[in-house]
């Protein structure tokens, strides 16, 4: 019964929250202390989100091509540095303070020069998404790696296991908690970097659909723009949630006999 009430409860403080929210939103424009034109009705942003449904569906599909691209590829070789990272000392003192100044630099910042270089197709869209998810991802798999268990490294040695079976019965299963932590916050920079690189330049995607309304000064179609950007980062987040369900069943087994 506590459970119950506590996941009650739990579900329930954000809903209020945003339902507060909303009803804030709704008495700034109904009471007009903030001007139409720079803040649109919720009612107003629905309807413009039900009208350019199928338009924030076509151009979703080429943003979500961008995120998907560059969160694998952000996946992969984060991976792979990380792996090499914790096997050799050196290369984790040398190249986890560049790693970090790398965060330091704003991407609004980086893309104007990916797309000086790389032009108005994908290659500066997924590049930069390469770079806005690799980071979490690299840093919670370092976390991950340097958690495992000493005495289970310690007894496969003894049992004659190599380096690679150490690495895939000990360390990834260690990490995996981790890297999903990680892939969660990516998969929602994924979009919002594929977003910001469709600002600067381009001929389809959510951000440059962004741009041209917010150019025509249609609040409600660009308020409507980001209330899909982030269903769909919403979406993202869940599904990595499913996907960590499906991969760590061991997970599911210690809270049941919690």
């Amino acid at each position: 019964m506590t459970k119950k009430l506590q996941s009650i409860t739990s579900k329930a403080s954000p809903l209020a929250a945003l339902l507060v929210v909303l009803a804030l939103w709704a008495a700034a424009t109904g009471f007009q202390w903030v001007p139409a034109f720079m803040l649109p009705t919720p009612g107003a942003v629905v309807r413009a989100f039900a009208a350019d449904f199928p338009l924030l569906l076509s151009h979703a599909g080429v943003t979500l091509c961008e995120a998907f691209l560059g969160l694998a590829l952000g996946v992969s070789l984060a991976f792979v540095l990380a792996s090499l990272m914790n096997r050799f000392a050196f290369l984790y003192k040398a190249l986890y303070p560049v790693l970090v100044i790398t965060q330091t630099i704003p991407t609004i910042a980086v893309a104007p020069l990916l797309v000086l270089w790389m032009g108005f197709g994908m290659a500066p869209k997924v590049t930069l998404v390469v770079i806005t998810t690799f980071f979490p991802i690299a840093v919670s798999l370092l976390d991950g790696f340097r958690s495992a268990d000493a005495d289970a490294v310690n007894l496969l040695r003894s049992m004659g296991a190599g380096r690679f079976k150490i690495f895939r019965h000990v360390l990834v299963p260690s990490a995996l908690g981790s890297f999903f932590a990680g892939l969660k916050v990516s998969a929602s920079y994924a979009v919002v970097g594929a977003v910001v690189a469709e600002w600067l330049g381009g001929f389809e995607g959510l951000g440059v659909y962004m741009t041209r309304v917010q150019k025509a000064y249609a609040f409600d179609k660009m308020f409507s723009v980001i209330l899909f950007i982030t269903l769909i980062s919403l979406l993202l987040m869940w599904g990595v949630t499913l996907l960590r369900y499906l991969v760590m069943p061991w997970e599911r087994k210690e809270k049941q006999t919690v």
